[in-house]
């Protein structure tokens, strides 16, 4: 068709230069396509940058010990991606010899890689005709064709996959989807898109009916959460601060953290369940006072409210970690923005 050789045209001059696209390596496209997802490109690149280096193979990243590979992803957020990234390595580099599968169905068999992972390792590292579907297909797709399903529907993922697979070339189908994905990104936003200079222009649909500014449809989001974690800092003596390994499910899963104290709304002043956290490391009298201000965490799902509590032991019992350990350890960025303020100088207190 017409419309396509016009886009590869387009991409052909005007994509970005990652390093990801100058190899067919799958261990290299599945690598940036995990640290990609939900990741602005100028954030992902150093990450990805960074595990390359480290870890040049699969086998040298199945034999990072997991924390190690947290620590690199710190900063990223969503860590099951992470967490999965190592567990697929160590399938892939221990029971297929260090060899990605080439076919769509077995590749989405591993752990982290969905539909969107999946046809992309297979359709740029193997040329097997399968159209991914991310964000800004949804967008070109809905706008080029008038498509208005909601993209956040259940219905939509199928319906846009049809049609993604349908308008793909059977001829280098990866350069074609990253085609797709380019012009999304860099013509077809979300806000303000370069409507005049696109290389679509002349069949969108969208355009012509001038619906361009309404879609894709979106159903609305449901509420975001909103939490008040309070974290306790015990002072080990000798600048020493105590860390232990977060083992609830959810956010943040196996990062290190100061033990908290979750609450349903902002605390002035500590309340019975400081008491029994603080209870289980020591029986001797303490001292808790706020540190600084609450400070506002926002992630995509909810927002979470965190503040500081300094624990004052008459007798020190508990062995923390010093700067040069924690700095060794995968942390969640509040902790780690911190650690680092109070390195070389303590909050005042409030």
């Amino acid at each position: 068709m017409i419309w396509q050789k016009q886009l590869l045209d387009w991409y052909e001059v005007y994509k970005r230069d990652f390093p990801w696209r100058e190899t067919k390596d799958p261990y290299h496209i599945w690598l940036s396509e995990i640290i990609m997802q939900q990741t602005r490109t100028q954030q992902g690149l150093p990450y990805y940058k960074a595990f390359v280096e480290t870890y040049p193979t699969v086998h040298d990243l199945a034999a990072a010990p997991e924390e190690a590979v947290l620590k690199l992803w710190q900063g990223l957020g969503y860590y099951s991606r992470a967490r999965n990234l190592h567990s697929t390595a160590q399938y892939i580099s221990r029971e297929l010899g260090g060899l990605f599968p080439s076919d769509f169905e077995t590749l989405k068999t591993l752990k982290g890689v969905g539909d969107y992972t999946a046809s992309a390792i297979a359709s740029i590292a193997f040329g097997v005709k399968q159209a991914v579907v991310d964000g800004n297909v949804y967008r070109v797709y809905a706008r080029f064709f008038g498509i208005d399903v909601p993209i956040n529907s259940a219905p939509a993922f199928k319906h846009f996959k049809a049609i993604a697979q349908n308008a793909l070339p059977a001829s280098d189908p990866g350069t074609f989807n990253q085609a797709v994905m380019e012009l999304g990104a860099l013509q077809c936003s979300p806000q303000q898109p370069k409507c005049s200079i696109c290389p679509l222009q002349r069949d969108c649909n969208a355009y012509a009916l001038q619906q361009v500014a309404h879609l894709p449809v979106k159903e609305k989001r449901s509420k975001i959460k909103k939490r008040f974690f309070h974290y306790l800092v015990f002072d080990c003596g000798d600048e020493k601060k105590y860390l232990q390994q977060r083992t609830a499910k959810g956010i943040w899963y196996k990062l290190y953290e100061f033990p908290l104290v979750e609450a349903n709304h902002t605390l002035k002043k500590p309340n019975q369940k400081f008491n029994e956290v603080i209870q289980r490391f020591t029986k001797d009298p303490f001292v808790v006072r706020q540190m600084a201000p609450p400070q506002l965490h926002k992630l995509s799902h909810q927002h979470i409210e965190i503040s500081f509590w300094e624990v004052k032991l008459t007798d020190i019992r508990i062995d923390g970690y010093d700067w040069e350990q924690w700095y060794q350890l995968p942390v969640p960025v509040p902790i780690a923005n911190f650690l680092k303020e109070n390195e070389t100088s303590k909050n005042s207190y409030i």
